[in-house]
């Protein structure tokens, strides 16, 4: 970042700062002309930016145009993968432990089967009865026990699906992931969804609490926020669809500035991985032998320690880069292009870093002499030969990889190595080579080189592109949905933030909220079903009330219209009471808070209803419904609901500041403006405060809206209690 930093922007030129730690806030950052830092960090800031109580604690200005670099691996590889806000839940860490060891008893095809494309699990009845055994509980699918099933499955997950130092490792105590594309460790990154603590029980470490979702946004739909987004990368071809159809963007390639010298062999294909390594090795050890420097590209961490092994073995000096060297990635990147030198690496490979030939002249161990002799050599040898030992599912890193040579018009080489059980030739093709390599009689250590099969593999490439392209994209059409919710409640945030006058809106909430109340007891043609008792009742958890006003035979001779007027007074005389008592100043304080904590309390309950509706919205699909219509659908009803909450806790909220107002409001029962303190709220919201419109007696039937205020049937909701 600050080798970027240096080269792209002069002090003379412009304002610039770097998102980091450092002497200058944030807030100073964003005011910059060119703001420079991490998709992470601008990401959470936004976030971050629609949970503050006062304005003036936002960071960020408008998104007006984005440059971003490594475009592919920002807006492709890291789409998928949602920034998330979060904190504990009330799940019990404990849990986790049992059904990890409810696993090994499980058998793979009799207990479960395995989805590798999809990275799922499906329990067979033989596995279900076993668990519900285990569990004693009679049906593992009732209401009461459809969570430990889904506990369970993610158990099965863990043991099977997520391996240790492939997609993630122990460090220090803890389960850290590693990114697929990079290869480097996701400090800090959790699974959702109770598979990170899964992995926790399985590894038998400390099982930290899942967390709940405070706000959350895709990296697609930040960035789809700023007016003008473009950027840079060397491998953006091959997705050149996917940029257009998400982002509108174009790719535009860019001639190279010198002619690329680099050739580029074709794959040799081997029976299996031992055949494979050791050719990989052979080859690494004829090379050395001439003094050309080689980097081994390798899919993930296990892997590269397997290589090492095999080299120390055969006495072969190299060094290994993955991510747990993290911290040495500097240094050996800078020595890798060395005579000689053998570095092995996963496919974070120093990423857009050149290797020199001859190694880094920066190096206190390498004078200017000795340099020009060792860059000299390597350029003799045919310079930097690259060796990738398995073709990963994007061709991209494929060719990041092979990237790494031949750059700036500096000779070298590259080639791929396979085997038949390499993952992406097993699962594409894998047993119709090895049915052509029998029929050739050809031994293990004869490898396959022909056109026709690399483009085969290819072939197979294109097609996990797209499998996960039309993810992304799927990812896209579901969190869009989010997405416009997202839009409305932030906001609102930022009318509120901004100082909007917010009496106006409460006290027609307050009204709307009171004339819905007194049209439910008093609508009926009926007189005589009428309730009264239920409608002052109800009426005065909103608003005090006395007098005329609470005597129900005054209320049943006013009649509905004119009792509603009545209270419309009676709203206004109170708003202005708690106004005179509180002061101006604090009382727009409490308006601020109130709908701010309102709408944040609630927002986060929606975001767990929104995730919840996805988790089980594919079951649609069974019933000849699409599942991305009916997610839309019903995530509207979801967000409707979420409003009237709003709604419904501000009015019953607002009048209950712990400032108490004389019912006949002729008189304030305080002599002075009570101070409000917005760092420690004199109030608290309470759903508890939240009751019935209808009398305790009154009848509900059961399709009804139920009276509570959800927005939900009553038979589904306080229907269930009752």
């Amino acid at each position: 970042l600050q080798h970027d930093y240096a080269s792209l922007f002069h002090p003379d030129n412009f304002d610039g700062n770097t998102v980091k730690e450092r002497g200058i806030t944030r807030q100073e950052a964003y005011g910059a002309d060119i703001t420079y830092g991490t998709n992470n960090d601008f990401g959470f800031d936004y976030l971050r930016d629609n949970m503050v109580d006062i304005a003036e604690r936002r960071v960020q200005r408008g998104r007006a145009f984005a440059i971003v670099d490594e475009v592919d691996n920002i807006l492709v590889d890291e789409a998928r993968t949602p920034l998330i806000i979060s904190g504990p839940s009330q799940q019990n860490p404990s849990e986790y432990s049992k059904y990890a060891k409810i696993v090994p008893s499980l058998r793979e095809e009799e207990d479960y089967s395995v989805e590798e494309k999809h990275r799922s699990v499906s329990l067979t009845q033989t596995g279900i009865a076993k668990i519900e055994k285990f569990l004693k509980v009679d049906n593992l699918y009732d209401a009461e026990n459809f969570g430990q099933a889904h506990f369970v499955e993610n158990a099965v997950r863990a043991e099977v699906i997520y391996k240790k130092d492939r997609e993630y490792v122990v460090k220090d105590g803890k389960v850290v992931i590693v990114d697929e594309f990079t290869g480097r460790l996701m400090e800090g990154r959790r699974y959702s969804d109770g598979l990170h603590q899964a992995l926790e029980a399985k590894e038998n470490i400390a099982v930290q609490r899942e967390s709940v979702t405070y706000a959350t946004i895709t990296l697609q739909n930040y960035f789809r926020l700023y007016s003008k987004l473009s950027g840079m990368t060397g491998t953006a071809a091959t997705e050149a669809e996917e940029f257009w159809k998400i982002y509108k963007l174009e790719v535009l390639s860019v001639p190279t500035n010198k002619p690329v010298m680099r050739t580029d062999h074709g794959d040799l294909i081997y029976r299996d991985q031992t055949a494979k390594y050791n050719a990989v090795v052979k080859e690494i050890k004829s090379r050395v032998e001439k003094g050309q420097p080689i980097l081994v590209g390798t899919t993930d961490i296990d892997r590269s320690e397997v290589l090492s092994s095999l080299l120390k073995k055969q006495g072969v000096r190299h060094e290994v880069l993955n991510a747990k060297q993290h911290d040495r990635e500097a240094t050996i990147i800078a020595q890798a292009g060395r005579p000689g030198a053998v570095t092995v690496a996963t496919n974070m490979a120093g990423r857009g870093t050149d290797i020199v030939l001859g190694g880094a002249m920066n190096s206190d161990s390498v004078d200017g002499a000795q340099w020009e002799k060792d860059h000299a050599q390597v350029l003799g040898v045919g310079g930097l030969y690259i060796i990738g030992t398995e073709r990963h599912e994007a061709r991209r890193i494929d060719n990041q990889l092979r990237g790494r040579s031949g750059r700036q018009g500096d000779p070298g080489e590259t080639r791929f190595f396979c085997a038949l059980d390499d993952d992406l030739v097993r699962r594409f093709g894998g047993d119709r080579i090895q049915t052509i390599m029998d029929w050739a009689g050809m031994d293990n250590e004869t490898p396959i080189e022909n056109k026709m099969i690399s483009r085969s593999i290819e072939g197979a490439q294109v097609k996990v592109e797209s499998f996960h392209f039309d993810m992304r994209k799927n990812l896209v059409e579901y969190d869009d949905v989010v997405n416009s919710h997202r839009d409305v409640i932030y906001e609102q945030r930022d009318a509120v933030l901004d100082g909007v006058e917010l009496r106006p809106r409460i006290q027609r909430m307050i009204e709307e909220e009171c004339e819905a109340t007194i049209a439910d007891g008093m609508s009926s043609s009926a007189t005589e079903n009428w309730d009264i008792q239920g409608v002052t009742t109800n009426v005065q958890r909103i608003i005090p009330l006395s007098g005329d006003l609470i005597d129900s035979e005054y209320v049943f001779s006013s009649g509905q219209r004119n009792y509603s007027d009545q209270v419309r007074d009676q709203i206004e005389k109170t708003y202005n009471s708690f106004e005179a008592v509180l002061g101006d100043d604090n009382a727009r304080s409490i308006e601020r808070y109130i709908m701010l904590r309102t709408i944040d309390a609630n927002w986060v309950q929606h975001l767990t209803a929104m995730e919840n509706l996805r988790q089980g919205i594919s079951l649609q699909a069974v019933g000849q419904r699409d599942p991305l219509v009916m997610y839309k659908k019903e995530g509207h009803e979801l967000f409707q609901n979420l409003q009237s909450k709003i709604i419904d806790d501000v009015v019953h909220t607002i009048f209950k500041t712990g400032t108490p107002i004389d019912p006949e409001l002729g008189t304030q029962t305080r002599s002075s403006p009570k101070i409000v303190n917005q760092s420690k709220p004199v109030f608290k919201i309470n759903d508890s405060n939240r009751s019935s419109k209808r009398s305790v007696g009154a009848k509900v039937g059961r399709n009804e809206q139920c009276p509570c205020g959800s927005g939900k049937k009553y038979k589904r909701c306080c229907g269930l209690a009752a």
